[in-house]
């Protein structure tokens, strides 16, 4: 199995930039792709950017596009999410998701659902002031 650990959350001001770290241990080997979701407050949770392990193709939501950017440090099997010109919109419980289980086809639409994902870390707070 493969656990995620997600941390870099704080509290920030408008048009601060933020990078988030999810550290893959375990049997890593079997990672496919890391993704981050997010859920605000009575909200449900939403897809931000994911990562194909093997490729390095990334996916974005249309809310982050331009503005986040994911990368990767192969030799610590993390995966970050380097966050720019954030908004008190993005405020929200971050969390980053891992798949790892093969024979399914990885695209632009797969990425989006949560249910893609069969290991989920835990959430890191991400706040946002105006």
């Amino acid at each position: 199995q493969v656990q995620l650990g997600a941390s870099g959350g704080g509290l920030v001001q408008t048009g601060d930039s933020l990078t988030l770290s999810c550290a893959a241990s375990g049997r890593t080997g079997s990672l496919l792709l890391i993704g981050w979701f997010r859920q605000a407050p009575g909200k449900e949770r939403d897809f931000v950017a994911a990562r194909a392990w093997s490729t390095g193709i990334s996916y974005y939501g249309d809310s982050v596009t331009g503005r986040f950017t994911t990368f990767r440090d192969r030799s610590a099997n993390t995966e970050y999410l380097q966050m720019n010109s954030l908004k008190p919109e993005d405020t929200a419980t971050y969390y980053c998701a891992a798949t790892t289980l093969p024979g399914r086809p990885i695209t632009a639409t797969t990425v989006t659902s949560d249910s893609f994902y069969d290991t989920w870390g835990p959430g890191t707070q991400v706040t946002v002031s105006s």
